[in-house]
């Protein structure tokens, strides 16, 4: 992990927890699963102010290229539930990919649960506005 831990805003942190309160999706168990993983996460991540945040973390609108386990690479951008458009690689931070990849950076490797079983996800490339 390039920053030993998981860095988020601390105003987007905010946001997320609002956003997951509000889900319906939180009575499926692999969405459970995710964020109480992201929240177990979050007890030793960093929180950060907007101007502080490296460049590289994905963070809401981060536009990701991952590599997963099956060698086939991808690029999402991680945007709120509303905005969520599959077709144009859209996925919300809500999805298990969103909370898998929110809050690492660029080079890190994860282990994530999603409904397929346990995957592993490379982080390639993340751009965000400021790298846009």
């Amino acid at each position: 992990m390039k920053y030993e831990t998981i860095i988020i805003d601390r105003r987007e942190l905010e946001t997320l927890k609002q956003l997951f309160s509000n889900s319906h999706n939180k009575y499926d168990k692999t969405y459970r699963l995710s964020f109480e993983k992201l929240v177990n996460e979050l007890k030793d991540a960093k929180i950060m102010d907007n101007t502080e945040l490296p460049e590289d973390i994905i963070r809401f609108n981060s536009i990701v290229t991952i590599k997963t386990a099956f060698n086939e690479q991808r690029t999402y951008q991680i945007v709120t539930p509303e905005k969520s458009d599959l077709a144009n690689n859209k996925i919300s931070v809500l999805a298990p990919m969103g909370l898998a990849l929110f809050g690492y950076a660029q080079n890190d490797t994860i282990d994530w649960q999603f409904p397929t079983g346990i995957n592993t996800i490379e982080i390639i490339k993340v751009k965000n506005s400021k790298t846009l």
